[in-house]
């Protein structure tokens, strides 16, 4: 069964950047979308961003259009969030998410709803303040 761990959070002052990275332990996941969620003290789990199993597609919300980028690593089974230009409402859990159909592309609505990722990270803590 596969399992996934983020990791790279931490404290970051704003304008600043980081990148947070997800393994995948056991089957390969090469063939599933990957994706990044995130969940603000108080507030629902939310997209962030989505690479389909191709690598080919990206989608990501607009609060972080521009600033995020979403990559994967099939021969190392990971997938990564590089944010810049940081802010504080950037503040929450980064959790990580594989897809739940296999060769499959969809849409950046498709991605964007929760029910759509099955295998799910315990989240890695990102905060920005000055």
């Amino acid at each position: 069964q596969v399992q996934i761990l983020e990791s790279g959070g931490g404290l970051m002052q704003p304008g600043g950047s980081l990148r947070v990275s997800c393994a995948a332990s056991g089957p390969t996941v090469s063939n599933y979308a990957l994706g990044w969620f995130r969940q603000a003290p108080g507030k629902e789990r939310e997209f962030v961003a989505a690479i389909t199993w191709t690598g080919g597609q990206l989608y990501y919300a607009d609060s972080v259009k521009g600033r995020f980028t979403i990559s994967r690593d099939n021969a190392k089974n990971t997938v990564y969030l590089q944010m810049n230009s940081l802010k504080p409402e950037d503040t929450a859990v980064y959790f990580c998410a594989v897809g739940r159909r296999p060769n499959y592309v969809g849409s950046l609505y498709f991605y964007s709803n929760l029910d759509e990722w099955d295998i799910w990270g315990q989240g890695t803590q990102v905060t920005v303040s000055s």
